[in-house]
């Protein structure tokens, strides 16, 4: 598009804008290309080849960029015209209302909210839990370890910096004043003015989270009052001030002053005479860090040693012979006390000691030599010795010993407990293994209350999972509940789990796992993680029921659902865990949002593979009973010999390629997905990638170019519509 043909399309818009409709003289085919691009100028805006009558509950949507549709120009007068719903990018993604110190900002939510409603279009929701685009400084902050409570007069004060100054002018950059230096002190003599000055930059001044104390040794002409210090970490309206006091006295004296709750960070030191009507000469600054001194903590490395029903019993796994291993079962209420237990019974005449075994497995890999506190009940239903093991995972055996003593059982309850430090040569081991078959007779042996601890020294522990869960679930609350108040009743549906289940089947059941957070993954946060895979998703359903309008609609939304090399495993792995998901009867999920981020393949076989599993997966999501939309529909281009082609060099061929899938996964949608349970059909992108993007960089994924020019992708997706 030359300049003039810009600055016609942008007047065209400015006046759609003012209008509040969109000029639809301006969205043609490429002005440069007539003969090829000319007929896009005589089809209409893409939601009018939608028959309402046929269809009546399909929503044409797109991926919207907030700050450009609130300019009321070019973005906003497209939307307005094709499309009947927006979805935000990432306006409406966590991390965009919710900084690091748990701030929660709706005020751009609001806004998008409100003006697409005015101009007529529904808003639907982009995301409530996910793990990508979140507030992780502040999530993972909430669940940190907690400092060890111990008397102040017992804290440990360590040496952070001093500063003394050497004579010349004053040696930092200057505040309110710049008191010289005298006979080694920062020499300062009133103005009867307001003043203020460093006595220790941030560069000198790194503090971490926690208690401070500083000492100000100070010389003063005469008592004065109004004499502040500042401990200041950044500027503007993010910065932690904390001031305090000086009580000058006449003469030579060391002020103690005690910051409690700094948050860590590089601290500037500002002494602020103001109008204190004395000379002081300030001799040295000293700052130190109060903490509780290092001592012996004991943290759990096994979920649910209580053996909840309802919780996961995989780190008390049994191995009975000739059976696979299996957590171990909850017997309610037959431990001591009326504790629950669980049980394994041994084979008589075994061949080995190890052919009936009880693991228990630690959630991580110890070091050799690691110290560690072990402790829990047990009885049989007959004497019986034992032996331990050091394996990695149950059945990876490493090493003979484990227990500083192997258990001997009687019919009654005993309670063992010792300390004691993994074996060398249980290096990377996970596992204690129970050998149970020492008697050789057929036997049941019970476990109760069993605990595996680190012993670690600190003087901090950390939150017991139960703690990290309640306050996790404190935070969803005030997230969901603060974002559904600032749509105020207008978004009737969401996204309430984005992108939950993994590529893979890891324990081998057939449905892939749900996605978890890997080590050294400080980008993203997996809730799951903390409240649980089940938890998790029906916590986010309740509270989205709870605080968002009445009739709401919740989707689970992901990738991949339409895959072809996995014959759909995805998709029937998330199937499955909705019904995992709903099966307390209570949680309810309304639909499934399928994303087709796709590329159409010039190689004819492949392309076939790929058209026969986007089928497949309208029938099985159509199969669910459920509402479909397919959510996030994009498409780029892969050449016959399988690479990706760049926007530039994308042939008039492979163009109309392109459009002509386009048609088909349209056609496909509305001929199987019956009509009360489609939702509609979201184009992710309207525009192509431009070169640099972070999504789908340089790649002819829009319905128009980068010029707003329609392209034969808009014809094929607009025949597919009004079903040509």
């Amino acid at each position: 598009m030359n300049k003039q043909l810009i600055i016609s399309a942008l007047g065209a818009m400015l006046l759609a804008s003012c209008a509040d409709e969109f000029d639809r003289s301006y969205e043609v085919g490429r002005p440069d290309n007539v003969a090829e691009y000319g007929y896009l100028s005589d089809y209409k805006p893409l939601k009018e080849y939608v028959d309402r009558s046929k269809y009546p509950n399909f929503k044409l949507g797109v991926g919207t960029t907030v700050n450009d549709y609130l300019k009321k120009e070019l973005v906003y007068g497209l939307t307005n015209s094709n499309f009947d719903e927006t979805v935000a990018g990432n306006a409406m993604k966590m991390a965009s209302c919710v900084n690091d110190n748990g701030d929660m900002d709706f005020s751009t939510v609001s806004e998008y909210v409100n003006t697409a409603t005015d101009a007529g279009l529904s808003v639907y929701g982009h995301t409530l839990a996910w793990h990508a685009q979140q507030p992780v400084k502040w999530l993972t902050g909430l669940i940190k370890d907690r400092p060890i409570e111990v008397d102040p007069n017992e804290k440990i004060e360590t040496l952070v910096t001093t500063m003394t100054y050497t004579d010349g002018p004053f040696p930092f950059y200057p505040m309110g004043c710049e008191p010289p230096v005298i006979n080694g002190a920062l020499h300062f003599e009133p103005t009867g003015e307001w003043s203020q000055f460093f006595i220790c930059p941030g560069g000198n001044n790194v503090l971490t989270e926690g208690d401070h104390r500083v000492y100000l040794e100070i010389t003063s002409s005469a008592a004065a009052d109004g004499v502040q210090l500042t401990l200041q970490n950044g500027w503007g309206g993010d910065a932690q001030n904390i001031t305090l006091p000086v009580p000058i006295v006449e003469g030579h004296e060391i002020y103690e002053l005690n910051f409690p709750g700094i948050v860590g960070g590089s601290y500037d030191c500002i002494l602020k005479p103001q109008t204190a009507m004395a000379t002081l000469d300030v001799h040295s600054i000293k700052v130190t860090k109060l903490e509780a001194p290092a001592m012996e903590i004991f943290v759990d490395q096994v979920d649910n040693s209580a053996m909840e029903e309802g919780k996961p019993m995989n780190n008390f796994i049994v191995r009975e012979k000739g059976k696979g291993d299996v957590p171990g079962p909850i017997l309610v209420g037959q431990g001591p006390d009326g504790m629950n237990c669980t049980a394994i019974t041994s084979v008589a005449n075994p061949e080995n000691s190890w052919d009936t075994q009880f693991f228990i497995v630690a959630n991580k890999a110890w070091e050799g030599g690691a110290k560690y506190k072990i402790s829990f009940w047990y009885r049989a239903t007959a004497e019986a010795g034992s032996e331990t093991q050091c394996h990695g995972d149950p059945g990876g055996y490493m090493h003979w010993a484990m227990l500083p003593q192997n258990p001997n059982f009687t019919t009654e309850w005993q309670y063992y407990e010792a300390t004691s430090t993994i074996p060398a040569e249980g290096n990377g081991m996970k596992t204690i293994a129970f050998n149970l078959n020492v008697n050789p007779n057929v036997v049941t042996y019970y476990f109760a209350d069993i605990k595996w601890q680190s012993v670690e020294t600190g003087n901090t522990i950390p939150l017991t999972p139960e703690e990290k869960k309640d306050t996790l679930t404190w935070a969803m609350d005030k997230w969901i509940g603060g974002m559904m108040a600032a749509c105020d009743g207008n978004v009737k549906a969401w996204d309430v789990v984005n992108e939950a289940i993994s590529g893979g089947d890891a324990d081998g059941e057939g449905v892939y796992a749900l996605q978890h957070g890997a080590e050294g993954n400080t980008t993203d946060f997996f809730w799951q993680d903390y409240l649980g895979d089940i938890d998790y998703v029906r916590t986010a359903v309740r509270f989205a029921r709870q605080y968002g309008p009445q009739d709401v609609k919740l989707f689970v939304n992901d990738y991949n659902l339409e895959s072809d090399w996995d014959n759909n495993g995805k998709l029937k792995s998330l199937i499955k865990w909705i019904e995992r998901w709903e099966a307390d009867g209570v949680t309810k999920i309304d639909g499934i949002g399928t994303q087709m981020h796709i590329s159409c393949y010039m190689n004819p076989q492949t392309q076939e593979s790929k058209k026969k599993a986007i089928v497949e997966s309208f029938k099985l999501m159509a199969a669910t009973g459920k509402l479909v939309r397919i959510s996030e529909l994009d498409m780029g281009l892969v050449d016959a010999n399988g690479n990706d082609v760049i926007t530039s060099e994308v042939t008039e061929e492979q163009h109309k390629a392109m459009a002509e899938l386009y048609k088909y996964i349209i056609q496909q949608y509305l001929t199987i997905i019956p009509v009360n349970q489609q939702w509609g059909i979201c184009q992710w992108a309207p525009t192509d990638s431009p070169a640099g993007s972070g999504w789908r960089a340089n790649s002819p994924i829009g319905l128009w170019d980068l010029n707003y020019n329609r392209k034969h992708t808009y014809a094929g997706f607009a025949d597919g519509l009004k079903g040509e």
